[in-house]
């Protein structure tokens, strides 16, 4: 498969294709200040800025049919070949067409993630086509930076090089539906640069994911290795300043979706979530392969390390996420997951140790331990160094928090019930 190249291109001064001439047209339409090109105002300067733009906008087309890819996913043709140069910043076009701006619209503007992966999805159910000299009937212009300026609410159609302005930047595991992935090539712009909605993860090792971009034939969403077809390492994720609570795009919402959805057996986006959020709250050593769908003993251990991490003790602390878990995850305001210790530093003695008339330090510090993780309820003046019924119970309650029943949860700690207590 060929790579493919998004470019921002200015026109050479010698070319005479319709491309070109479209290109003058449109410059000198627009002022400076609302997106026009300097060659409408600018003697020599004009001549080498306009045209390059004719040459891609000529040769385009025969790139874009050069190659084709299939979704991983199945089913949807995707084409990641197409050049997509694109324009300057400038205001809204009030009527979706060529010619005088509307006034500029600087007021600070909020959204959801549900609003942004809506408005995303709106030009890719419509199938609007690349133009980056036309304006769709929102008044956004038909290229990458002005999809993206339309996904984000903005005001103004912006370009590669200022959007970041409108963003924070975070980490490639912190995205979430309404994110970006920008490569603004400060080197040489007209080379490269180009701008994804992230849309979220399609699989649970995070090297690809949904992408919406407006690039040729037509706006787009397609399953995309992480962060794009060329260019990947140079991509940067952003986050618009402007989000307010609200629903993401992949379903999970801010209200908590149930107890049910996590669990053992359970299988569902809001699993995956939740790992997210537990990752990005200092959960990542819990999960070897990332979040994923279904609920796993590394979701469990590393949500009650965040309950933990909050001070909560007892069923507050039990592995399974409650409201109060979710509110604080999503909000990011609880305490974050502490690094972990030092591994190795308590040994499984041996399960002789515990049993009827045994007493030991061994049996003090497992009292301890349970106490410190919120199992120590059965405990009535200990705990001690000598086994009692009440330590028993304590280690079964434990070991049925993990899912275990039978023997599993016998009340007699074993090597992975002492490995997941010292943990």
């Amino acid at each position: 498969m060929t790579v493919p190249v998004f470019e921002e291109y200015e026109p050479a001064a010698d070319c005479g294709c319709p491309g070109c001439a479209q290109r003058r047209r449109t410059a000198a339409a627009l002022p400076v200040r609302y997106g026009g090109h300097p060659a409408a105002h600018g003697a020599r300067r004009a001549l080498v800025l306009v045209t390059a733009a004719g040459v891609v906008l000529s040769c385009g087309a025969g790139q874009a049919a050069a190659t084709a890819g299939r979704d991983t996913r199945g089913g949807t043709v995707t084409d990641p070949q197409p050049v997509t140069p694109q324009g300057q910043v400038g205001p809204l076009i009030s009527d979706g067409a060529s010619g005088p701006p509307s006034a500029p619209d600087t007021a600070a503007r909020t959204t959801t993630r549900t609003e942004i992966i809506n408005r995303a999805k709106k030009w890719v159910s419509a199938k609007v086509p690349y133009d980056m000299a036309a304006y769709w009937s929102d008044g956004y212009r038909q290229d990458c930076s002005g999809f993206v300026s339309m996904a984000w609410n903005l005001g103004s159609n912006e370009w590669t090089g200022s959007l970041a302005g409108f963003g924070t930047k975070i980490a490639r595991a912190d995205l979430q539906p309404g994110d970006i992935l920008l490569f603004h090539n400060l080197a040489d712009p007209a080379v490269g640069s180009h701008v994804t909605v992230f849309g979220g993860w399609t699989d649970h090792t995070h090297s690809h994911y949904l992408a919406y971009e407006q690039t040729r034939p037509n706006a787009r969403a397609a399953t995309t290795p992480m962060a794009y077809w060329s260019n990947s390492s140079k991509y940067v994720a952003y986050r618009y300043k402007g989000i307010v609570s609200g629903a993401s795009g992949s379903g999970s919402a801010t209200t908590f979706p149930g107890a049910a959805k996590f669990g053992p057996g359970t299988d569902n986006a809001h699993v995956t979530r939740l790992g997210q959020l537990l990752i990005a709250q200092g959960g990542k050593r819990f999960y070897t392969r990332g979040a994923g769908p279904r609920w796993s003993d590394a979701d469990r251990r590393a949500t009650q390390a965040f309950q933990l991490a909050q001070g909560w003790k007892g069923k507050e602390a039990d592995g399974i996420p409650g409201p109060d878990t979710w509110s604080l995850l999503l909000k990011g305001t609880g305490h974050r997951i502490p690094a972990a210790g030092p591994s190795g530093t308590v040994a499984y003695p041996g399960r002789s140790f515990f049993q009827p008339g045994q007493s030991s330090s061994h049996v003090q510090r497992l009292g301890t331990q349970l106490v410190k993780k919120g199992y120590g309820t059965h405990y009535v003046t200990g705990p001690g160094p000598r086994w009692t019924e009440a330590d028993r119970r304590n280690v079964q309650a434990f070991q049925r928090a993990q899912g275990w029943s039978g023997s599993a949860a016998d009340g007699y700690p074993g090597p992975e019930t002492w490995r997941r207590l010292f943990a």
